[in-house]
């Protein structure tokens, strides 16, 4: 890459899972609104012609004249070829099918384990950690051997299991994981703010708050907009609407599979005293079986759905006409700013900002002290020319620790089932799960995780067999 009048040129970007039909067109479309960088992305996917539409696709974005980005796409065949002279790869892929991961998030229900999401904890997050985590050790192998200088946006979920994954196969990467939870918690508070306080026009990034935890279970132990603490404006917003809960301007949680009106937020502020920082629907699988995801009538109790892999299915369809359409340029793709801080990050790495925000990395410099240092914790960094540094978070409250610490044990027995092929640790795991705990007998558990390890079955290595 070349720097020059507060720009970067010929930047060069592998974009492994360059056939998604969601991800990768967001990715396009804020980088085609920032004219401060440009260069290739190079697209690769297995499967080809997905990355030849979005080649496509990328290719008349540039061309526009209402676009001030300017990059060139083109579909790479292998990893070898996306990967080599590479400066950063992203890597957002989905780690098999969806009937693989209608088998993750619905099978757990004849046991009644519910799941809201099912691609991080619970069941469905471990059985779809089996079936990436070999897929990342020949992500991880390929960059140490094309790109060992590049850097490494992860999206994938299962967040920490994939950049643990990274880490474990090569210890010098520099890699992280990006996820939009925690923005989502500051725009709540910002609503609160504003709706509250009286306030106008109040920015999400000046809600400064402290990051601490793990992905999709990171809480907030300080939060603060210009000088005002807004732990005593929550708790007293929290006291007037605990019942409603927060219901923002343009969503609605009963006309939408993946919105909620963050009660459970508010419930567990109340039982714990932090601000939990993810989506609700994120935040109950990490939380024992028997309380917000007893059944679906307790869920709907708590104002967020269960999400159907039927739901997921048909979006695909739709997806896949929408990719039609934008290829014969039938349909355009709206410039609309995503709110993701991807190419802010990718900016600042290269020099021309300075950004703090909350990242995925391992808890190596003990930023969360009372964390193992091989953890993969969310926290704040400092992001700056080719360095990331993270910011010291501070010790996690006992109460909310023993949340977390079988979370952080299982990530450490399902990394090491899965490179190992070892199905009883998967069995431990399921045992350990506070979504599974308690919620039926351990011949009926090890019997799920047999079952739902043989629908995944054809994406794991031969020495499951």
């Amino acid at each position: 890459m070349n720097y020059s009048d507060n720009k970067i040129t010929d930047l060069k970007i592998a974009y492994i899972g360059g056939g998604s039909r969601g991800w990768a067109w967001t990715f396009m479309t804020d980088l085609s609104m920032d004219d401060s960088l440009s260069g290739t992305i190079r697209l690769y996917d297995i499967d080809e012609s997905a990355s030849k539409n979005n080649e496509i696709i990328g290719n008349q974005l540039s061309a526009r004249e209402d676009t001030i980005g300017k990059w060139k796409y083109e579909t790479s065949s292998s990893l070898k070829d996306a990967l080599t002279g590479c400066d950063f790869a992203v890597i957002s892929i989905l780690p098999g099918t969806f009937d693989e991961m209608a088998s993750d998030v619905h099978l757990p229900e004849r046991l009644g384990i519910y799941q809201s999401v099912g691609d991080t904890a619970g069941p469905g997050g471990m059985i779809r950690a089996l079936r990436t985590i070999p897929m990342f050790v020949t992500i991880a192998e390929a960059i140490k051997e094309y790109a060992p200088k590049a850097w490494v946006i992860n999206y994938t979920n299962p967040m920490s299991l994939c950049v643990k994954t990274l880490y474990h196969v090569f210890p010098e990467i520099k890699a992280f994981g990006c996820c939009h939870e925690v923005f989502g918690t500051q725009k709540v508070l910002k609503g609160i703010c504003e709706e509250f306080l009286g306030l106008k026009d109040v920015e999400r990034k000046d809600i400064h708050v402290n990051v601490l935890g793990i992905n999709h279970f990171t809480w907030f132990d300080q939060a603060s907009y210009k000088g005002i603490d807004l732990f005593p404006v929550y708790r007293d917003y929290i006291d007037s609407h605990y019942e409603e809960g927060y219901n923002e301007p343009d969503k609605n949680w009963a006309n939408s599979t993946f919105e909620c009106a963050h009660r459970l937020k508010f419930d567990l502020f109340r039982r714990y005293g932090l601000i939990a920082a993810a989506g609700d629907r994120h935040l109950a699988e990490f939380m024992p079986g028997d309380e917000y995801l007893k059944n679906p009538e307790t869920t709907k109790s708590w104002k967020f759905n269960l999400t159907t892999v039927a739901w997921r299915k048909e979006d695909l369809k739709t997806r896949l006409e929408k990719s039609h359409r934008l290829v014969t340029g039938e349909e355009k793709i709206e410039l609309k700013p995503s709110g993701e801080e991807g190419i802010l990050l990718i900016k600042s790495l290269c020099g021309l900002e300075r950004t703090i925000s909350n990242v995925n990395i391992p808890n190596t410099y003990l930023q969360i002290p009372n964390l193992p240092a091989d953890a993969i914790v969310e926290t704040n960094a400092a992001f700056d020319r080719d360095s990331i540094k993270p910011i010291v978070a501070g010790a996690i409250p006992e109460n909310v620790l023993e949340l977390i610490k079988p979370h952080v044990d299982n990530h450490e027995r399902i990394l090491n089932a899965a490179l190992t092929c070892d199905r009883s640790l998967v069995y431990d795991a399921f045992l350990a799960d506070p979504l599974v705990k308690g919620r039926a007998t351990e011949e009926e558990i090890k019997t799920l995780v047999d079952d739902m390890i043989a629908n995944t079955m054809t994406y794991l290595p031969d020495g499951w067999k």
